[in-house]
């Protein structure tokens, strides 16, 4: 059979129900041009005996243990057929039956390598696709609203394992520095769960933020969006502090 356009990846490890309604949200999709892998960290609570009993509806899976996120988007890029790839949370969804479809005439561009859409959390906040200009601020592509030309992982050699929670962040400024074309789309293209690995608001995230804009900036670039990391810091905690004080 002729590989598909699109590979729908979900890496995972204990996720529970959630799981079901993400592979779900990809099952119901109105263009049947995709398949779907899944990456399993060795789960404990059924997961690995349910993805078995699904086997026929999914591209390729594995539950193996894994050395963080990001290794296992590694394994599971290599195990993809698709042109494109897309990187969907366990606790994410597709925002509508029709998102694959919308998005098939832009990954006809031959010049784009990555294309870049919309994603909302779930507790309303939403993303949309920032200009490769502000990449020194902070992470400009959100993973679960961007599809990946696949062989930009065979040729820029994949998320850096050892960083982990921003090798996103540091794999786009490896292809934006490579020359990638990165096209925006209006589309909406995932809902998220909020509080996962990147939005947990934890001080290790903003400090490997800093790592990362060192490794591709030079330093006079970088202390006032070092500074911003901070602030952005201080915010997400003080919101946040204030939200579980609040009554119900």
């Amino acid at each position: 059979m002729p590989a598909p356009l699109i590979s729908v990846i979900i890496v995972c490890r204990n996720p529970g129900p959630a799981l079901r309604t993400a592979l779900g949200s990809v099952w119901q999709q109105e263009a049947g041009d995709h398949e779907v892998v899944v990456v399993d960290g060795a789960s404990t609570d059924g997961t690995r005996e349910w993805l078995a009993e699904q086997s026929a509806r999914l591209g390729a899976w594995v539950s193996e243990p894994d050395g963080g996120v990001y290794d296992a988007m590694n394994k599971a890029f290599r195990l993809a057929q698709g042109e494109w790839v897309l990187f969907l949370g366990a606790d994410d969804r597709l925002a509508d039956r029709g998102v694959l479809t919308a998005v098939k005439p832009d990954l006809k561009n031959p010049t784009a390598g990555v294309v870049v859409g919309e994603a909302a959390y779930d507790d309303g906040r939403v993303y949309r696709s920032g200009a490769t200009g502000s990449a020194v601020q902070r992470n400009f592509v959100h993973h679960q609203a961007a599809f990946y030309r696949r062989t930009l992982f065979e040729k820029h050699g994949g998320f850096d394992a050892t960083l982990p929670t921003r090798a996103d962040y540091d794999f786009n400024l490896r292809l934006m520095q490579a020359g990638t074309v990165f096209q925006s789309v209006r589309a909406r293209i995932a809902v998220c769960g909020s509080g996962g690995l990147s939005d947990s608001g934890r001080w290790s995230g903003y400090r490997e933020e800093i790592t990362v804009r060192h490794r591709h900036f030079p330093a006079w670039r970088c202390w006032l969006w070092d500074a911003g990391s901070g602030v952005r810091y201080l915010r997400k905690k003080i919101v946040r502090s204030f939200a579980s004080t609040r009554p119900e």
